[in-house]
């Protein structure tokens, strides 16, 4: 009977080991098909890459069997998850598996431990069956092994290659030491000596500074501090690793740098660390609903005559400044295009004006005929510079050629506020309308527009046009602001409008003031045209900026009927803040 009992028990035994080789050539095959590696890690492999040295012996554990990935000298013999390849002896196997069903025993594994993973040193065929028996766990004798960089179980054998490259990195820069809490990952080959890259120019830097030898582990250091750390809380600010899974920070670090420099590149001028965050993300976020955002833009550009374009929807502007969590300033960036005439310097001293009261830098923009000379542009970019400088105001020039509407309405993705020159008005007449470059700049930009007559205000003193649309929402909330941040008394003018605006409507924009804590001057207007009641009440009340929201209708409409916001451009003495 006992006799029996061992065969049968070693024959299931054998048809258990002939079911894994099935599944183990199983796996090869896909593996060559996908072109992934199916074996086990070599240890020597990545302690020799890892530079790793063995530290102390941890004595008996219990171990988890998916953290065993490697082994020390039988990784060709079985699979990643321990399934017997071409070569393993069916009878010795056979025979560990009958003794742990008999409950024979087995004496513990033996393994080295490198950050999160295990390597077997001893006892391959017993991790083996144990995982074909559906255990979680085995018992080993453990040895440690330390490497400036651990491992994690999903280690794959191509990111050794990589992790080699960590190793060189640390000890180059000692950042293990220095800054031992630093998550310096990357995923992909090469980008250590990139990140090397741009220590060495920090180091560079540093050394004309502070005019003596600056030591590599002091300027990584440094980096760390002031470049890397402030460029990873904008990534984190954003929740840039959930538009980018699979990315890490250190990825996005050198991601950002690259799409930042392109961005300066492209626009001529200074792009924040934010702005760049911002732009990454619109632009090549895999997530679905930004795909969808992108296509529905790219579908409208090719579908849409440029004058008819519809521009961003209301609230965009705001949603995207409370989304990018920006200080306390509205206006921090300000767009200003100049045409460089005597009297298109107008737009940049009124941008000067907000730029003291907001703190603000100031984007200038100049766009010329491709055939323009240099010695043309040179007394614009001077005289741009000088009154930055005479204003202590931080300021910066691009120079591009192109259509001039279709530039501010690009770049006004990077600003806070458009101001512009009110030098050409759009026209009562449908057709001129139609090819109004200021109409189409009020129609497609994403931030506010300030339209800037031939006088510069101090803007000391607003009105408020609300009529409780989408926009003037918008314009109230801006007004909020200003009145609140600039201590500037506030005059709030609603024309009624038979089923469209009613006595009731003000009472909102008093609402939300009041619950702001901005005190105004609220005037009703119960007849007239809406233009001509804010032109007057804008005298009657020494207001020298106008505050509204943006065209009501649509862009085609807005063509054919002659809009509020047409006529108050028009005729307007003062600054006009057209909202959307």
């Amino acid at each position: 009977m006992p006799s029996d009992s061992i065969t049968s028990t070693s024959l299931a035994a054998l048809d258990d080991f002939r079911n894994l080789r099935n599944k183990a050539i199983l796996r090869e095959i896909m593996a060559r098909l996908s072109g992934q590696p199916v074996g086990l890690l070599s240890f020597e492999e990545v302690r020799r890459q890892l530079k790793a040295q063995t530290g102390a012996d941890r004595g008996l554990q219990d171990i988890p069997l998916d953290a065993i990935i490697g082994s020390v000298n039988r990784y060709e013999d079985f699979t990643r998850d321990f399934l017997p390849r071409e070569g393993i002896d069916r009878h010795r196997w056979a025979h560990v598996k009958t003794a742990m069903d008999d409950m024979a025993g087995l004496p513990p594994i033996e393994v080295y431990q490198l950050g999160e993973v295990y390597f077997v040193k001893d006892g391959n065929h017993r991790v083996s069956v144990a995982r074909q028996v559906g255990a979680t766990s085995i018992q080993g004798y453990v040895t440690e092994v330390r490497s400036p960089v651990p491992l994690t179980p999903d280690v794959r054998p191509e990111d050794l290659i990589i992790k080699a490259e960590q190793v060189e990195f640390l000890e180059r820069t000692q950042m293990h030491q220095t800054r031992p809490q630093a998550e310096l990952t990357l995923t992909a080959a090469g980008q250590y000596a990139i990140l090397s890259e741009h220590i060495s120019v920090h180091r560079y830097f540093m050394g004309l500074e502070q005019k003596r030898p600056i030591s590599e582990s002091e300027a990584a250091a440094d980096w760390y501090d002031t470049v890397y750390l402030p460029a990873v809380q904008a990534i984190r600010r954003r929740a840039l690793l959930r538009d980018f899974p699979g990315r890490t920070e250190t990825d996005l670090y050198l991601w950002l740098a690259d799409h930042r420099a392109e961005l300066e590149k492209t626009l001529g001028w200074q792009v924040g660390t934010e702005a760049a965050a911002d732009d990454l993300a619109h632009r090549f976020s895999p997530r679905l609903d930004r795909l969808i955002h992108r296509l529905t833009n790219s579908l409208r550009d090719r579908l849409t005559i440029e004058p008819l374009e519809p521009g961003p929807p209301p609230g965009f502007w705001r949603q995207e400044r409370i989304g990018a969590q920006r200080n306390d300033r509205l206006f921090t960036r300000i767009l200003t295009p100049i045409s460089g005439s005597p009297k298109g310097w107008v737009a940049l001293e009124q941008a000067l004006v907000i730029a003291h009261k907001e703190n603000s830098q100031i984007y200038g923009l100049h766009v010329h005929l491709p055939e323009a000379r240099e010695a043309d542009l040179e007394p614009i970019q001077k005289h741009f510079e000088q009154r930055c400088q005479e204003e202590n105001i931080s300021g910066n020039l691009a120079l591009v050629n192109g259509v001039v509407s279709s530039q501010i309405r690009h770049r006004s993705h990077w600003s806070d506020l458009v101001v512009v020159n009110l030098s050409y008005p759009p026209l009562p007449q449908p057709l001129r309308r139609f090819r109004s470059g200021f109409r189409a700049i009020i129609q497609g930009c994403e931030a506010p527009v300030l339209a800037a007559p031939r006088q510069v205000s101090s803007l000391r003193s607003a009105l408020l046009a609300y009529d409780g649309s989408p926009k003037a929402e918008e314009a109230l909330y801006v007004a909020t602001y200003l009145a609140g941040q600039w201590q500037i008394p506030l005059v709030v003018i609603t024309v009624l409008q038979k089923d469209r605006v009613l006595p009731e409507t003000q009472a909102k924009a008093r609402a939300y003031l009041e619950a702001h804590g901005v005190q105004a001057s609220y005037v009703v207007e119960k007849r007239g045209p809406v233009a001509a009641a804010i032109l007057i009440n804008a005298t009657l009340h020494s207001s020298d900026l106008i505050i509204m929201g943006g065209y009501r209708r649509g862009p085609l409409l807005n063509v054919i009927f002659d809009d509020v916001v047409d006529r108050v451009l028009r005729s307007t003495s003062n600054p006009v803040l057209l909202c959307r």
